[in-house]
């Protein structure tokens, strides 16, 4: 029987030493390359083409960048996506490009799905959790190997495989729309501070210019404008990044606890995912109940503890989005935002659906009568004064 591999293509080093591995180690007849753009570089997306269509039998490239944002960004946003910091822009881009892929192989007729991920990282899960709904074989190179980054670099150059890591800079980028992570050599060090270098999207925020406001506007929970200017998901984030990112705005170093419970040092850059998540958590403290905000905020966990996992197969995943989506129904309004020096913070807000009056509020206004909060006043916390008084001996 002919074996017949389709491999999830990013045009790095280890996906690029997969086409020749699959073929010397797994005896694969072979090779189809699957390059699905989420919005990396348009120059990326070329390179990985060009690259993929020397070194393998067959390649695509997919345009997923409308779906990734309708289908997963927008769903992330209204779920205030969220995993211990981290704006999970490489997570929730793995189930799409893994359907892609599997969307390839069974138009091929394959009978293998591959990919270039390691035994220590996610991304191995992610992928897996939709390539095991086949009944497709399965392989993992970098797992099953147990392959070092200086043993890939140096296999590259026996097979005359250009790239661009080296064991100087071996920094390993993962960008799409949403965000773009930064991790590998001296970074693995915790105590290492980054250098300039490895930041592509954001300036130095200390060199940032001076203030801007921006304007934010929302419907049903989806961002659909930029300072008025009504526009398409795809644009308002590009527009967003670089306007963000020209004030320092979506930087994030931190210690990530990996799904294989290996703690991580991980670097991201993320200026457009960090303003539209702020401007979208503050609208909805403007239009939502106190109780919708405190269950939701436990939905929201959940759910971006699914999505970091790549189970978005779950049922689970579907009740959660139901709920979502319905108190999104009244997440409509703007929000402006000053970006400065690295910051991103609401400055002002407005909605039809607000659950603020100004008259109820002020000081200046009787329109509630104070004298009303007495009664309430001398229950609150009587259980607490009963024991404190009577139980106690307090």
């Amino acid at each position: 029987m002919v074996k017949k591999a389709v491999l999830a293509y990013s045009g790095g080093l280890d996906t690029s030493i997969c086409i020749p591995i699959l073929k010397e180690k797994y005896h694969c007849d072979e090779v189809i390359t699957v390059a699905v753009d989420v919005g990396q570089p348009a120059e990326d997306v070329k390179q990985a083409e060009d690259k993929a269509k020397k070194i393998s039998d067959k390649h695509y490239t997919i345009d997923a960048r409308e779906e990734f944002v309708n289908d997963y960004l927008f769903p992330l946003i209204k779920a205030n996506g969220d995993y211990e910091g981290y704006v999970m822009g490489t997570s929730i881009a793995r189930p799409l490009i893994a359907r892609k892929v599997v969307e390839v192989a069974e138009k091929e007729g394959a009978n293998v799905l591959a990919h270039g991920c390691t035994g220590k990282g996610n991304d191995q899960l992610r992928f897996e959790a939709i390539f095991r709904l086949t009944d497709m074989e399965v392989i993992a190179p970098m797992r099953e190997m147990n392959l070092t980054r200086e043993w890939e670099i140096n296999y590259a150059k026996e097979h005359n495989i250009p790239v661009t890591v080296t064991t100087k800079k071996p920094w390993s980028i993962d960008e799409n729309l949403w965000s773009r992570s930064i991790e590998g050599g001296k970074l693995e060090d915790p105590g290492y501070i980054p250098p300039e270098e490895i930041y592509k999207w954001t300036v130095d925020p200390a060199l940032a210019p001076d203030a801007q406001l921006i304007e934010i506007g929302f419907e049903d929970g989806v961002p659909v404008s930029l300072d008025g200017e009504l526009m398409g998901g795809v644009e308002l984030i590009e527009r967003l990044n670089h306007i963000a990112g020209g004030h320092g705005v979506g930087r994030t170093d931190m210690i990530e606890d990996r799904i294989l419970g290996l703690k991580a040092r991980e670097n991201y850059e993320h200026p457009a995912a960090t303003v539209l998540l702020t401007a979208h958590r503050d609208l909805e403290k403007l239009v939502l109940t106190r109780s919708e905000l405190k269950f939701k905020a436990h939905v929201d966990s959940e759910w971006s503890e699914l999505a970091y996992y790549g189970l978005v197969d779950e049922p689970l995943f579907d009740d959660l989005n139901a709920f979502i989506d319905n108190t999104q129904q009244r997440v409509t309004g703007t929000v402006t935002l000053k970006l400065f020096k690295g910051n991103a913070y609401v400055v002002a807000r407005t909605s039809p659906f607000a659950l603020y009056s100004e008259e109820l509020v002020s000081f200046d206004s009787q329109s509630i009568n104070q004298q009303d909060a007495e009664g309430y006043a001398k229950y609150h916390g009587f259980q607490a004064r009963y024991y404190r008084r009577f139980i106690s001996g307090e």
